[in-house]
């Protein structure tokens, strides 16, 4: 079973950094082949943030954060991160972890359909 807990959210003034973290807590031993970031905000449809294939050799950004928010993973154990700059108003939102098992469609790297497994979601509030 995979079991994705995220942590790292809180509260951050405009112009302010929070890094994420999501680690797979569960006990299967389940292969991943991508593990992403998405956020909702409040109103909004869920949409995703970036995106990070377990190989490292491909990551996307949704147009709004490029520049400012990198995802990254732990090697040694296997944590996803996603290190959030320059944070502003806009960015407020619950943020989620999500994976694939098997094949995906780099492509549709946004599609949350493709998406397999699940965290619960930690806030990120942006304000003064």
């Amino acid at each position: 079973q995979v079991l994705l807990v995220e942590s790292g959210g809180g509260s951050v003034q405009p112009g302010g950094s929070l890094r994420l973290s999501c680690a797979d807590s569960g006990d299967s031993g389940t292969y991943l082949s991508v593990m992403a970031w998405f956020r909702q905000a409040p109103g909004k449809e869920r949409e995703g943030v970036a995106t990070l294939s377990i190989t490292g050799d491909r990551a996307y950004y949704a147009d709004s954060v490029k520049g400012r928010f990198t995802i990254s993973q732990d090697k040694a154990d296997a944590t996803l991160h996603l290190q959030m700059n320059s944070l502003k108003y806009e960015d407020t939102a619950m943020y989620y972890c999500a994976a694939i098992r098997g094949v995906w469609r780099a492509s549709r790297w946004w599609d949350e359909s493709q998406y397999n497994f699940w965290g619960q979601g930690t806030q990120v509030t942006v304000s003064s």
